[in-house]
């Protein structure tokens, strides 16, 4: 008979005996495999719906981007003849106020001027209802109801924007292409495109983008696309047109879910690991409790392969159980959240079951049930059948042979290298992968010292007279012991909730702690060159203003670097359009790093100055040429200085500055910051738009506040990815509390027979609980330290300080938790009777 045949066999009848010990073993994979899942799948319903929904999304087919300019009659002219309709779309930032001079109020806005074809498709609703021509006709608007409310105004009210007034006609209730919208500082305005002529907002140099969206044929099938796409790109080549189509709508959106997801796959895969301590555990008691079953194999003439093969047939089926609940669990969770998510999101989500997704985690669930499981299972083979007749605790505790060693390495690298490849981010998931590795080891190593403290303390004479601390610190530093996998899965968990509270902590404390310290009060933009002096005697005449800066803007978008494409370089940088300066001198302030900046009246080729991190990012070198689309010319620049910009003072700060003579004859507008009292801040608003009014202010604190709510709801994914890798620890804590329960009850009976009160047995269980709970705290928080340090500073170049509250909370919570888990399971040994526990070790 095969050896399969006699392994399937024994595995059938030994599954016989139901799912006693192996409870523990599932909870963790299953909780694993759903957190994976579900973050997996979330990820795909969103990214099929942006597909699904692209042209509802975008509000049209295709769109052809320009920045601060219009169209041509030519370039008009072919977007008709390819299209079967077009809609001009300008997007801008602008001011609206409730009035004019000083007492009016005013609030920033983002602007969308559209015309009689907009919406190519979809529906803008209003409150009231009426239709948008009604609601745009003559001078009218319709505005965002935050924007209504933080201006205290209704319907048939009077708005002014830059020097017009505008009858408010409705409030916007739903706008069909917001995902497609970028980033924005302000509610929401829609208006006449025609309407804005004498509101001084889109004079020469002034930032804004036209989009035009295009209506094609309904049989335009990919191929199609593509040919209208090649054909518009060779005819606005050199314009800095940018496109878009149906096939990535809201690629600002598609990217965050990527990189959020895969990052939260990343924590999913920590809580995995964790799992695998439990499947580890789980695996190990049950075999260690088989060890009379396989000696009684052995001496039947079992060989090790068969028994090997028997009980990874076993474990294999019992996986198969815990994936197919981690994939149900992980499935039916987006389903049930789908309301939450799908109000939280600007795009359509195809919520459902989605199959790769739920492959991927069912691969990882498999492979860390096998890596986990490996170790134990090769380790039968040191069960003799001499262990019969001796009182064996289970398998040995030798290492495993060397091609279950080298099998173990192989499998740990597969699960790396699928992780850095299906999570997009190789970089950081072999980082993770490598920290989670690094962690395991470092909690094993604490368990071990911890173990050897305990010992050595147990014998210690501070300790005597306290039979309690003296019972407890024994039973934590003898054989057999829960520390190990008490520290590990706690501590791991802990170490993954350790390292976001440290990261959230920190970021929220450099924008609420550097940022008032050093930013301005305001940017001020659009000052067009024939305003710049009025305005600058406005404000440096106030005696609340502390510092103005000023500097002359234009916008721009790269075209190539260094001879290399912009479209093939994946870098904030080359993404959009970019605001770019010029000077003749060198700037106050301003440290050249690399190069020489250009003499003072240079009128030569066009020189550049470019930021010297952003600089080594794209791989930009002295000497090398820079082509910018400026107002639809490409300028050819060569690098002759590398600068050092600091972003984060708040000021102001060029990526690429060229020299005057370059672009001073172009159109352009100036930008300034301006540094203030916190308390004049709104006079020095109302004194600088009640003189000009086209003049757009973007205080400094709301943008604050936008990036503030953007970090609260990046901290909040990742709280749920970490309570989800702390609850699949506490699972396994709970396990591992289960399986000492036997060990226990004989140590209760030892205790009460020596004269132990039950008082002082519970004492002592509770304390050995908090003492491993106190352990593992404080090995997370220094493995939360570090990687809170490595990602502020490595990853988000950020300073970084150590946040005590967290870590506190950190520690008391380890305490706490395995302080609950190890009572939970104390009643029983306090309730035995010595003797008859006594009498059944006989």
């Amino acid at each position: 008979m095969s050896t399969l045949t006699n392994a399937r066999r024994i595995a059938v009848r030994e599954l016989r005996g139901g799912l006693a010990g192996f409870r523990i073993f599932l909870a963790c994979l299953a909780l694993g495999v759903a957190a994976i899942a579900a973050v997996g799948s979330v990820r795909v319903s969103i990214t099929e719906g942006l597909e699904r929904e692209g042209r509802n999304i975008l509000g049209g087919d295709a769109e052809v981007e320009i920045a601060y300019r219009f169209a041509s009659e030519e370039e008009r002219a072919l977007l008709d003849r390819l299209t079967t309709d077009v809609s001009e779309i300008v997007d801008f930032r602008s001011m609206v106020a409730t009035g004019t001079g000083l007492e009016a109020e005013r609030a920033l806005t983002q602007v969308k001027a559209v015309d009689d074809a907009y919406p190519l498709v979809g529906e803008v609703e209003l409150d009231p209802a009426i239709p948008l021509e009604e609601a745009l006709a003559g001078d009218r608007i319709v505005v965002h109801p935050v924007l209504a409310d933080r201006l205290g105004v209704e319907v048939g009210d009077t708005l002014y924007m830059g020097d017009k007034p505008f009858e408010l006609s409705a409030r916007l209730v739903r706008e069909p292409d917001l995902g497609a919208a970028g980033f924005g500082l302000g509610p929401r305005t829609l208006v006449r495109t025609e309407a804005l002529e004498g509101t001084g907002l889109l004079s020469a140099g002034s930032l804004f983008e036209t989009e035009y969206r295009l209506a094609l044929p309904p049989e335009t099938d990919n191929a199609r696309l593509d040919a209208v796409r090649a054909e518009v790109e060779a005819a606005l080549e050199g314009t800095g047109m940018r496109w878009r189509d149906r096939r990535n709508a809201a690629p600002q959106v598609e990217r965050f879910v990527d990189r959020i997801g895969a990052f939260l796959v990343l924590v999913g895969l920590a809580g995995l690991a964790v799992g695998g301590v439990g499947v580890s555990a789980a695996v190990r008691a049950y075999l260690e409790a088989k060890t009379p079953v396989i000696a009684t194999l052995k001496t039947l003439g079992a060989e090790s392969r068969t028994i090997f093969a028997a009980y990874m047939m076993q474990i294999a089926a019992l996986a198969a159980l815990g994936i197919f609940m981690g994939l149900i669990l992980g499935t039916a969770i987006p389903l049930a959240a789908g309301p939450l998510i799908e109000a939280r999101l600007p795009v359509p989500v195809a919520l459902g079951v989605h199959v790769q997704p739920l492959a991927e985690a069912a691969l990882y669930g498999a492979l860390t049930a096998l890596i986990f499981t490996l170790w134990p299972l090769a380790r039968t083979e040191g069960v003799r059948a001499a262990s019969l007749f001796r009182d064996a605790a289970g398998p040995s505790r030798g290492l495993p042979r060397p091609p279950y060693l080298a099998a173990l390495a192989a499998l740990v690298a597969v699960l790396v290298t699928l992780s850095a490849v299906l999570s997009g981010i190789p970089i950081l998931a072999l980082a993770a992968a490598g920290g989670i590795a690094v962690a395991l080891a470092v909690l094993v190593l604490a368990a071990f010292g911890l173990r050897r403290l305990a010992a050595r303390l147990s014998r210690s004479p501070a300790v005597r007279g306290r039979p309690a601390l003296r019972a407890a610190l024994g039973a934590v530093g003898g054989p057999g012991g829960e520390a190990t996998a008490v520290v590990l899965s706690l501590g791991l968990g802990l170490t993954v909730l350790a390292a976001v509270g440290q990261i959230d902590a920190n970021m929220r404390a450099a924008i609420d702690r550097d940022l008032p310290e050093v930013a301005p009060s305001y940017f001020f933009v659009d000052i067009q060159p024939n305003q710049l002096e009025g305005f600058l005697d406005t404000v440096e005449n106030d005696p609340a203003v502390t510092r103005v800066d000023t500097a002359p803007m234009l916008g721009g978008v790269v075209q190539s670097l260094g001879g290399r494409p912009a479209s093939e370089i994946d870098h904030w940088v080359t993404r959009g359009d970019r605001r770019v300066s010029f000077a003749d001198t060198l700037p106050e302030g301003t440290r050249i790093t690399s190069g020489e900046w250009w003499p003072e009246g240079y009128t030569g080729e066009p020189q550049i100055s470019f930021a010297q991190e952003e600089a080594d990012e794209l791989g930009v070198e002295l000497g090398d040429e820079v082509v910018i689309n400026v107002l639809g010319r490409d300028i050819t620049a060569t690098v002759t200085s590398l600068r050092e910009v600091d972003f984060s003072s708040g000021g102001i700060g060029f990526v690429m500055v060229f020299n005057e003579a370059a672009l001073a004859g172009a159109p352009h507008t100036w930008l300034s910051t301006v540094y203030a009292e916190d308390e004049a801040e709104a006079r020095i608003l109302r004194q600088v738009a009640a003189d000009a009014p086209n003049i757009t202010a973007i205080r400094v604190r709301d943008a604050v506040a936008l990036v503030t709510e953007a970090l609260g709801a990046l901290a909040a994914a990742t709280s749920w990815g970490a309570g989800a890798t702390l609850l699949t620890g506490f699972v396994v804590l709970i396990g591992a509390a289960a399986a000492g329960e036997r060990a226990r009850v004989f140590e209760a009976a030892v205790l009460k027979t020596l004269g132990a009160t039950r008082r002082t047995i519970l004492a002592s269980f509770a304390l050995r609980s908090a003492l491993l709970g106190g352990a593992a705290g404080i090995v997370a928080i220094i493995g939360g330290a570090l990687a809170g340090w490595g990602i502020m500073r490595l990853v988000m170049e950020a300073p970084y300080s150590f946040e005590p509250v967290s870590a506190f909370a950190i520690v008391v919570g380890g305490a706490i938790a395995t302080l609950l888990a190890g009572l939970a399971f104390a009643w029983r040994p306090l309730g035995v009777r010595p003797a008859r526990v006594l009498r059944g070790r006989d």
